[in-house]
């Protein structure tokens, strides 16, 4: 691993956590930090956590942001910047009221972006950015400007020939099969997501279920098309085909970094996360189905991990 352990740096923490009790003046109080509705929360998200007060990082010469960020890099080769909107602006909810009913904050995004910068530059580690979602205007101009890696997800690179062939994937970002709040390879395949969105009664653009299950059929064929294998397309419950081939795409761009969720590795079905959900699905409570060892060595795991190492570029 040259690169080392990437980092994660959460978009907020709890209010209720040690920073909450002993600096409370740096944080935001009265409001909950979460997303507008868009495709991954169809109704909106509340994550119920809190975040730095903009005024008070300009009142403390951004003091607590600095001491955060180093020390999330203290034993990292790289950091992931969660929901990295949130250096532009964060969206506020107020206590009591639905996720839909937020508001955009502004944050001093140009100060941010120079700190993160300059402290990657200290720490000589590599910067990602979570940028999916409702990207702001001239947000990833600005991480372009500063060397900061986009997240590049198979399921979004898209236009209107279909799905995007590896070579125009953007080399500055990282390539990745799905994250923790999207449905694995396995579980889009075989539309277990679909499932979940009427189970639950959430909100789908489709009129039923009967529709959204003939879109994806739609869609399954075009993704199997850009995969271009010279192969007949497996059926909605033969996953594993699809899992070997999506990884070989997705490893085949030309990103700086490709990043396979472990749950795409062993090929399982249901995902980590569902975004918007409280009890409602058993979000990060889902066990794997083996040792990290021995899920490593299975030959379907090994065989994969032999694909992602001969076709990375060097």
């Amino acid at each position: 691993m040259a690169i080392g352990l990437i980092a994660d740096l959460a978009v907020g923490m709890d209010p209720g956590g040690s920073h909450g009790w002993s600096r409370r003046s740096d944080l935001l109080t009265g409001l909950s930090i979460g997303a507008p509705p868009d495709p991954l929360g169809p109704d909106g998200q509340s994550w119920g956590i809190t975040g730095f007060d903009p005024q008070a990082l300009r009142d403390t010469a951004f003091a607590p942001f600095i001491a955060t960020f180093r020390a999330a890099l203290a034993h990292a080769g790289g950091i992931r910047i969660d929901h990295a909107f949130g250096l532009r602006r964060l969206w506020v909810v107020p206590e009591g009221a639905s996720a839909a009913e937020g508001a955009y904050l502004d944050m001093p995004f140009d100060d941010l972006m120079r700190i993160v910068a300059m402290e990657s530059q200290r720490a000589k580690a590599i910067v990602i950015g979570e940028d999916l979602g409702t990207v702001p205007e001239g947000f990833r101009e600005a991480m372009d400007a500063r060397a900061m890696l986009g997240m590049r997800v198979l399921w979004f690179e898209r236009d209107a020939g279909g799905f995007v062939p590896p070579a125009k994937w953007s080399p500055d970002a990282v390539a990745m099969t799905g994250t923790h709040d999207l449905a694995t390879i396995a579980g889009w395949w075989s539309g277990r997501d679909i499932d979940w969105t009427w189970d639950l009664g959430r909100k789908s653009e489709a009129a039923d279920k009967s529709a959204d299950l003939a879109s994806r059929a739609e869609d399954r064929a075009a993704l199997w098309s850009a995969f271009d294998t010279g192969t007949e397309q497996p059926t909605a419950e033969d996953t594993d085909p699809v899992v070997d081939a999506a990884i070989a795409h997705v490893a085949s761009t030309p990103c700086a970094l490709a990043i396979i969720p472990i749950e795409d590795l062993a090929g399982l079905v249901e995902q980590p996360n569902l975004p918007g959900t409280i009890d409602e699905h058993p979000n990060w409570r889902r066990r794997m189905p083996d040792t990290t060892e021995a899920l490593l060595t299975r030959p379907e795991v090994a065989a994969r991990i032999d694909t992602l190492n001969a076709t990375r570029p060097a």
